[in-house]
């Protein structure tokens, strides 16, 4: 997939990503969930920050995506915790949608960046 100059990676085309549903995608070292959360494409960490699960295997509910594991919740679009036992909120990623790709832009100050996929 493409990556721009300024740290926008194309990181899978919308076609992919189910109505309602979640996607995990690989960009560099970081696992990223996106979610279409009512027709609105979202980017997060894929990984609970209390339990290590994939929350792109979760139970995504309007704008809350819930751990398959311990069924902490989050809010999508900020990544703050909505239900314990999760503290911690996510990481959460810039998105666009252009010409049927859904791109996400990583910056230099995220968290296991690393080469483009």
């Amino acid at each position: 997939m493409g990556v721009s100059s300024d740290g926008w990676h194309r990181a899978a085309d919308r076609s992919t990503l189910p109505a309602g549903g979640a996607l995990r995608v690989e960009i560099g070292r970081l696992a990223i969930a996106l979610y279409d959360a009512d027709g609105t494409v979202y980017a997060t960490a894929d990984t609970c920050t209390h339990a290590q699960a994939s929350l792109s295997e979760g139970y995504l509910d309007g704008e809350s995506i819930e751990c398959p594991l311990h069924q902490a919740c989050f809010h999508v679009p900020t990544g703050r915790v909505l239900a314990p036992p999760a503290t911690e909120p996510l990481a959460v990623y810039p998105v666009r949608v252009a010409e049927g790709a859904i791109w996400v832009q990583i910056r230099a100050s995220d968290p296991g960046r690393g080469g483009t996929r």
